[in-house]
């Protein structure tokens, strides 16, 4: 890509807008970077970008921002509808995600993963599979590692593997990976999207432009993403962990299946995987998909599903202390994400929950804490929503317990309320940012209170 004598503005500074606003500098072009926040509160990022030529504006972002500008690059975490952007619109100008932009400078084909959950999972071991077949891989996106570094990295004859959420899509018209997959849709961002309905259309908006030449790794079992092949233009994979499909990535007689092109290849046995619950049988199967239609051998990917041990913050084993096992299940950021989670125990949990709430309904998840819960221990700001909701689901007050905002006074809760063969479940159902950076700064805190508690 060649930008000399162009004027490109990057509107957020995050991740994803640093990196490309340091590889639009390298590409020729003449770097505006705008973020809304006093420049106070941006740390050392900004010294840097000026030592690198960059121009930074921090703080009001006027319509001044857009003169002479010839593309814009949005990171994900800034909406398209601030007014700066409604202007840039108006004025007809070019305005691009981050993701988009990062698939413009691609040369190896891109496979992304989206869905309400399991996005980081499949990612993560779609990532290991690839390595099985291409010499050189790349994994970004939403997962934490810009996209566009890493398609830039990769360059040709590579592939590259891509978390893609809500956010980063806003921003899109024309990015089509090769290989895709929506893993489920259900409630989460409306306040950022304003309804489910918008929030869907932006997981769609990622195979919207793919040609027959294009897969679409879709789930049969959620009726919301198996409807999305009756507007796929792609050639569409169906997976399923509930349904013997004729064609597709099942599980047949308790083994994961792909059946395709009148071929069916048995690959691995359920019972091998390592990573627990019936959403992670789903990812499995979406990873197995995609790795097989981007080219991986059957052989290769059983070796891989067999070995991997899944990722950290998803369902990750801390340790046993006094019979009790604890687990960090930080990333389940949304109800449905906890009630997997909760889904892949046998044993009594006692469950934290609560943080920055997301204001979705509670119901269906409180009634699932009473039937496997022991105790249920609330930290942050959603602990009033959680305890009105749990009182209403029949949970007795007694098995409520209020931690405020110490994740410290949560464990010690836990620990007092817990029993030998039990498990503590750190499964917020929230986002982290009432009391933390992210989930993960959450969940390595609550990893090193319990290591402390027990004196490793």
């Amino acid at each position: 890509m060649n930008l000399s004598n162009q004027k490109v503005l990057v509107v957020g500074l995050g991740i994803s807008g640093v990196a490309a606003a340091k590889i639009a500098k390298r590409f020729g072009a003449e770097v505006v970077l705008s973020d809304a926040k006093e420049e106070e509160k941006l740390g050392d990022e900004v010294k840097e970008l000026r030592d690198a030529g960059i121009k930074v504006v921090c703080g009001p972002q006027s319509n001044e921002l857009l003169e002479g500008v010839t593309h814009i690059i949005v990171s994900p975490a800034v909406p398209v509808r601030i007014p700066l952007l409604q202007e840039a619109c108006k004025r007809g100008m070019d305005v691009e995600s981050e993701i988009e932009f990062a698939y413009h400078i691609a040369k190896s084909p891109i496979l992304a993963v989206t869905g309400t959950n399991g996005k980081t999972t499949t990612t993560t071991l779609l990532g290991k599979l690839m390595e099985t077949a291409f010499p050189v891989v790349g994994v970004g996106g939403n997962i934490g590692v810009p996209l566009s570094e890493e398609c830039l990295r990769v360059g040709e004859g590579g592939c590259v593997v891509a978390e893609i959420s809500s956010y980063q899509m806003e921003a899109t018209d024309d990015f089509v990976p090769h290989v895709a997959s929506v893993l489920n849709v259900t409630p989460d961002h409306v306040v950022r999207h304003g309804n489910l309905e918008v929030y869907q259309q932006m997981k769609e908006k990622m195979f919207a432009q793919q040609t027959k030449k294009d897969f679409l790794v879709l789930n049969y079992d959620d009726p919301k993403t198996r409807d999305m092949a009756n507007r796929a233009p792609g050639t569409v994979c169906f997976f399923s962990r509930k349904e013997l499909l004729d064609e597709g990535a099942i599980v047949a007689d308790g083994v994961l299946t792909m059946r395709w092109n009148g071929k069916e290849i048995p690959v691995l046995p359920v019972k091998e995987l390592q990573i627990p619950g019936g959403h992670n049988v789903e990812n499995a199967l979406a990873a197995m998909a995609m790795a097989y239609l981007a080219g991986a051998a059957p052989e290769k990917i059983a070796e891989v599903l067999r070995a991997f041990e899944g990722v950290e913050h998803r369902i990750e084993p801390v340790l046993n202390f006094e019979g009790v096992d604890y687990y960090n299940d930080s990333k389940a950021t949304n109800t449905d994400s906890a009630i997997k989670a909760l889904e892949s125990f046998d044993a009594p949990v006692v469950l934290l929950a609560g943080g920055d709430d997301k204001m979705t309904d509670l119901t269906d998840f409180m009634h699932l804490v009473k039937e496997r819960c022991r105790a249920l221990v609330l930290v942050g700001n959603a602990a009033a929503r959680f305890k009105e909701a749990a009182l209403a689901a029949g949970i007795a007050p007694k098995a409520i317990l209020e931690a405020g905002y110490s994740m410290e006074k949560a464990v010690e809760l836990a620990k007092a309320a817990a029993q030998s063969g039990d498990v503590v479940l750190l499964s917020p159902a929230c986002a982290s940012f009432d009391m933390y950076s992210g989930m993960a700064e959450r969940g390595r805190h609550f990893k090193d209170i319990v290591r402390r508690m027990a004196g490793k």
